[in-house]
């Protein structure tokens, strides 16, 4: 079983860059689907970006040009680089990972809060 634990998160002023991780305590397939989602305070939880198993890449049009997702198979880890950060880009940012058997998997989340 797929257990994910995000890190990175933190306080970073508007314009800064921040890079999250997300670590699988089991393994992570190339096949997998993985993405990042996050969720502000008072709204519902959004798509960040996915990577299909294929490799190609989708980005919500708020970050698309500023986030990069990638992952590091060999390390069982997801990233999201995150830049030129923005007041609402803060949420809690949550990684998601979906085999190729379609069982989601979730981290605990990591809190990002873009403030002066």
């Amino acid at each position: 079983q797929v257990q994910l634990v995000e890190s990175g998160g933190g306080l970073v002023q508007p314009g800064g860059s921040l890079r999250l991780s997300c670590a699988a305590s089991g393994s992570i397939f190339r096949l997998s689907t993985m993405g990042w989602y996050r969720q502000a305070p008072g709204k519902q939880r959004e798509l960040v970006a996915i990577m299909f198993s294929h490799g190609s890449t989708t980005y919500a049009d708020s970050v698309r040009g500023r986030f990069t997702i990638s992952r590091n198979n060999a390390k069982n880890t997801i990233y999201l680089q995150m830049g030129n950060l923005k007041p609402e880009d803060t949420a809690v940012y949550y990684c998601n990972v979906r085999s190729s058997s379609g069982t989601n998997y979730w981290g605990q989340g990591t809190q990002v809060t873009v403030s002066t």
